[in-house]
């Protein structure tokens, strides 16, 4: 009886991922002469397994990843919109609000979005160092303020198994560390590095939070449920980040078949983030008019767990801030008027005795 042919693993697909114009060329209808400018800035990865569902997806998936010359045509987005490098005390971290820090701790992805927050530095420089691991980790372990530590990149699911326990151990042991977050796109882009051993990895790590990153419900594979699965099983709670993205998911209907199938899959949709102001991505940008349109119509036709917070990361560092459709309409006598999901109006009564 012939055998079947062995499925590659997450570290054969990502050999095999397409870094060029010329062999993206071959794979789509794309001028490689009209992106090679883009690339020479921005690099460009796509591992099989996210270029065959592109493929077949079509443009909600495509446009994430493949090089755009509108990326070099911004003139209104900035290297570094939240201020990260403004706030890093030590390299690696990021230290914006006052009881949480970012650590990057990679520096690549297994595929690069050409809506990248970081496209200033991913996929760009050198891997981060032992060293600057050990220094940021000093520095939570000398700051007794921190309590929420965001491990990120880049992909730190990009690390072998071994360096990311060592680092998550090592942020388990600081007492003041309360709570540990993984931000990670694999279980979208390349479901097959949530390996059975990552998981029994992630399983010593408790409590662990995982914030995973779908845009479209085409991303919604059986490969990426399986994958979502394992770190559920594993005991991670899961959330997931989803970017507002003009001619991608700019449509109510698509991102309530994006929440509702995360919900199938023990993911619960947290944030709903307005694209950020970085260089190279306005053409991904809707308006925010837009973002609140999409959240009211979504109100009230999906379940409250399905529905994220809608939210824009501030230019210049000034943290997230929620973004509500308008549902306060007015106040009459100390009572307060408001509209529900369907437009009809209701009075809420102030309490007795209390001051018009």
């Amino acid at each position: 009886m012939k055998s079947s042919p062995k499925t590659p693993s997450w570290k054969t697909l990502l050999r095999r991922s397409v870094e060029t114009p010329k062999a993206l060329a071959g794979r789509i209808p794309i001028d490689p002469l009209k992106i090679k400018p883009v690339t020479d800035q921005y690099p460009m990865r796509i591992n099989p397994y996210f270029l065959e569902l592109a493929i077949k997806a079509g443009r909600p998936i495509l446009d994430q990843v493949v090089p755009d010359p509108r990326e070099l045509e911004d003139s209104i987005g900035m290297d570094d919109p939240l201020a990260e490098d403004a706030n890093s005390p030590v390299p690696q971290i990021t230290h914006r609000y006052p009881d949480r820090v970012l650590f990057t701790v990679a520096s690549v992805c297994a595929v690069y979005c050409r809506f990248c927050t970081r496209k200033r530095r991913v996929g760009r420089g050198k891997a981060v160092s032992v060293r600057e691991i050990d220094d940021g980790i000093r520095y939570i372990r000398m700051t007794p303020a921190v309590r929420d530590v965001l491990v990120s990149g880049g992909d730190p699911l990009m690390l072998s198994d071994e360096r990311l326990e060592w680092i998550l151990r090592r942020l388990r042991e600081i007492p003041h560390v309360e709570t540990i977050r993984l931000g990670t796109r694999m279980p979208c882009v390349l479901p097959s590095r949530v390996t059975p051993a990552l998981a029994k990895t992630l399983k010593k790590i408790r409590p662990l939070y995982i914030n995973v990153h779908f845009n479209h419900p085409a991303e919604l594979t059986p490969a990426a449920a399986r994958a979502c699965g394992r770190l559920s099983d594993a005991g991670a709670v899961l959330g997931n980040q989803t970017v507002l993205l003009r001619g991608v998911n700019d449509d109510a209907s698509v991102l309530a078949g994006l929440f509702r199938g995360l919900l199938k899959i023990r993911v619960r949709p947290y944030y709903l983030l307005q694209t950020d102001l970085t260089k190279g991505t306005d053409h991904f940008r809707t308006t925010i008019e837009t973002g609140l349109a999409i959240m009211d119509r979504l109100r009230g036709h999906v379940t409250g767990l399905a529905l994220p917070h809608y939210v824009v990361d501030l230019p210049g560092g000034g943290g997230k801030v929620p973004l509500v459709p308008g549902y306060t309409l007015r106040k009459e006598r100390g009572d307060w008027i408001f509209r529900n999901y369907l437009g009809a109006e209701y009075r809420y009564p102030a309490p007795a005795g209390s001051e018009p």
